[in-house]
């Protein structure tokens, strides 16, 4: 697994942080903007997500996801939307999305879970997929699958503001609010609990309410801003 950089307290469980800079040929360029630099080579991508490039390059949309027919067929059953394209050249291409903030995350022969709508980019040769997340995307409704992406090399995640890797042991559980959270990978299991969410502990919450509980070796990337869930906003 990848080690980000460790910026946090032990007594509050430490804070790992997402490369904002550069990872290999990617480079987050004022937060905001992914610049990737390719020499013949490929990168998936966000339909739609380009803003500019230099140089050559081709552009061709992927059916589901990149999988083919069979990436169809899995994320209509799902609920899992994925427009993807393959972009390909010379030179400098430059992807956005909605102004979101980018954070890149390095993977070395291990699994990134990721909603959807929070991945941008990844290296060409990198396998998406989907997997069961249990009652989690029913919760954020986001249907019961996310997305996975699986390999070596580096994935491009968005995120409503600056997004941190928050580090889960088996001595350090970790309860997360469903509408805050954007990927995880590592050996990691989780629970839906219901009943209490960090507002209603400090009673400005109201509705049905929701906490996801990860438990074992592993990195939880969440966002400082909430999406809409079931519940309301929790």
């Amino acid at each position: 697994m990848h080690k980000p950089t460790h910026c946090g307290s032990p007594s509050v469980g430490p804070f790992e942080g997402v490369g904002l800079g550069a990872v290999g040929r990617f480079r987050v360029q004022g937060a905001k903007v992914l610049a990737v630099d390719l020499t013949g080579d490929a990168v998936r991508a966000k339909n739609g997500s380009m803003v500019a490039y230099e140089g050559t390059m081709t552009f061709k949309k992927l059916t589901g996801g990149g999988n083919g027919l069979r990436g169809v067929v899995t994320r209509r059953l799902t609920g899992e939307q994925m427009a993807v394209m393959e972009v390909t050249g010379n030179g400098t291409c430059y992807f956005a999305d909605g102004a979101r903030d980018i954070s890149l995350v390095p993977l070395h022969g291990d699994t990134l879970h990721v909603e959807a709508s929070n991945l941008l980019c990844t290296e060409a040769g990198m396998r998406t997929g989907t997997t069961f997340t249990g009652l989690r995307g029913a919760s954020q409704g986001n249907g019961l699958f996310t997305t996975t992406v699986e390999g070596s090399g580096t994935v491009a995640i968005l995120s409503t503001g600056p997004a941190i890797g928050l580090r889960v042991t088996p001595q350090t559980p970790l309860q997360v609010d469903p509408g805050a959270y954007v990927a995880h990978s590592g050996r990691l299991t989780q629970q839906l609990q219901t009943g209490v969410t960090f507002r209603t502990m400090i009673g400005e919450g109201s509705g049905e309410a929701f906490q996801i509980r990860f438990e074992g070796e592993g990195l939880v990337y969440v966002q400082p801003s909430e999406r809409n869930t079931i519940g309301g906003r929790l």
